[in-house]
């Protein structure tokens, strides 16, 4: 079973996730990190610079989760540039060591290789972040990703581009395709940490924690997983049948076992 860490609220999430990464930093200054975009990640990175201060972080790596295909890399919602924005520029991290998919269309049908190539020549990844999409993707695998899927050209379900759709002027401009990690490359991290926020996460929140592990809710693929840890506020946590119990561990989890 994941443990589950019930928080008041995403600053809280983020302030916790924040210290677990930066200890991974002064322990590893070459750690590699996953790295989501979106609003869900948001506290985290903004929590970290108070917590990286007088740290070296010049070397530290990472691995974007995802991009959109066929997006101008300097577009400002290429998770590229939104990468660069929210965490590379506030961290001072050296921007060549922090890698997302290649979504540009030439060499496209390889992309997915070299990328996979790439997070294994790094060593893996250590800590990776994670969303949770209301029809409970995680990175771009839709409901029917294989769990033994890598990275990989997937075609984004007409949910997807509605909640994506926020971040662009209309639906209609939000990119049809994406190329992402798959299920079986996230789990190859060596901790999942899968934050969620607000009543609209929270029936993806209790299938993927609590229901059964299946293709139709990518993020129960976090069930097989050794070490994940999810961070929810109350909100989030309102539909899990076992909140009482993960109230209870986290009060009582011993000081030595971290995140």
């Amino acid at each position: 079973m994941a443990e589950v860490i019930i928080v008041p609220d995403a600053q809280a999430a983020g302030g916790l996730v924040a210290d677990e990464i930066a200890r991974l930093i002064r322990a590893n200054p070459e750690v590699v990190l996953g790295l989501a975009t979106g609003s869900t990640p948001l506290p985290v990175y903004e929590a970290l610079p108070e917590r990286l201060d007088g740290v070296d972080v010049s070397r530290v790596r990472g691995f974007a989760l995802d991009e959109y295909v066929g997006i101008d890399p300097a577009h400002p919602e290429s998770y590229r540039s939104v990468i660069h924005r929210e965490v590379v520029e506030p961290l001072g991290l050296d921007p060549a060591l922090i890698r997302t998919p290649d979504g540009s269309l030439e060499g496209i049908e390889h992309a997915g290789a070299d990328y996979e190539s790439a997070i294994a020549a790094a060593g893996g990844v250590a800590l990776q972040i994670l969303g949770i999409g209301t029809d409970g993707h995680i990175g771009f695998n839709e409901p029917g990703s294989s769990f033994a899927s890598v990275t990989r050209v997937k075609t984004l379900t007409q949910q997807t581009l509605e909640d994506n759709a926020r971040f662009f002027d209309s639906v209609e401009d939000v990119p049809m395709h994406c190329i992402t990690q798959g299920l079986g490359t996230i789990l190859r991290a060596r901790h999942l940490v899968l934050l969620a926020f607000g009543e609209g996460k929270a029936e993806a929140v209790a299938g993927a924690v609590e229901g059964p592990v299946t293709a139709s809710l990518p993020g129960s693929a976090i069930q097989l997983h050794p070490h994940v840890t999810v961070v929810v506020d109350e909100a989030a946590a309102s539909r899990l049948q076992f909140a009482d119990y993960y109230h209870y561990t986290y009060d009582n989890k011993p000081a030595w076992q971290g995140l």
